[in-house]
């Protein structure tokens, strides 16, 4: 929370320094992948010092999640504004999302842990399944919020297209790290682009 560091105590700001550099590890390299003495190195303290703030690596490896999250969805929403209409609104969450540079190294959260953890660590995987409902649920009430104001075709489904929507980018995503180009998610931005235009939105309303 911006400007609440300075009302922190001496733990507290300790606890905030070692998410922010444990994150970028844990993005990168998953649960598993990511060793104690590298969590040393990135904080600069030793085992003790590390597990004084947090009772697992576990614990640790989630307070870095919600970090990392929090910090993509928050250049998801630059430039969005909350006035245009809802057509607009999606196509630049669209756009940030396959042009904005990741805040934390690693990329998107959500597809690194969620193919990391699958069913193998279970508070892990309910951070990730929280974050994705979160996402799906503000796509979703942006494409409510449109109907409401005729801005969608009539027999919409709010749900199907916050879905496609953020399905077609994971999958994009995916093929592009293993592409190492960005080919699949330029495609899928067009074509998502088209789909609001002539199959979402009202004629009015492009």
């Amino acid at each position: 929370m911006i400007g609440a560091s300075k009302f922190m105590t001496k733990g507290e700001r300790t606890r905030k320094k070692i998410v922010e550099a444990a994150a970028p590890i844990f993005n990168q390299h998953g649960y598993e992948g990511s060793s104690l003495n590298d969590l040393m190195q990135a904080t600069g303290l030793k085992k003790g010092g590390i597990y004084r703030h947090f009772s697992s690596k576990e614990e640790l490896a989630a307070e870095a999640f919600d970090y990392t999250w929090e910090a993509a969805w928050n250049a998801r929403l630059l430039h969005v504004d909350e006035k245009a209409n809802g057509i607009k609104k999606l196509k630049q969450l669209i756009a940030n999302f396959v042009n904005c540079r990741p805040p934390v190294a690693g990329g998107c959260p959500i597809l690194n842990t969620a193919t990391d953890t699958d069913d193998g660590n279970p508070i892990l995987r309910a951070r990730v399944a929280k974050a994705l409902r979160s996402w799906l649920s503000r796509l979703q009430t942006i494409v409510e919020q449109a109907q409401e104001r005729g801005e969608t075709r009539r027999g919409i489904d709010p749900k199907t297209v916050a879905t496609l929507i953020v399905a077609s980018l994971e999958g994009a995503l995916m093929m592009s790290r293993l592409q190492r180009n960005d080919e699949a998610l330029r495609r899928v931005e067009s074509h998502l682009n088209q789909y609001l235009e002539n199959d979402v939105a009202a004629s009015q309303a492009v």
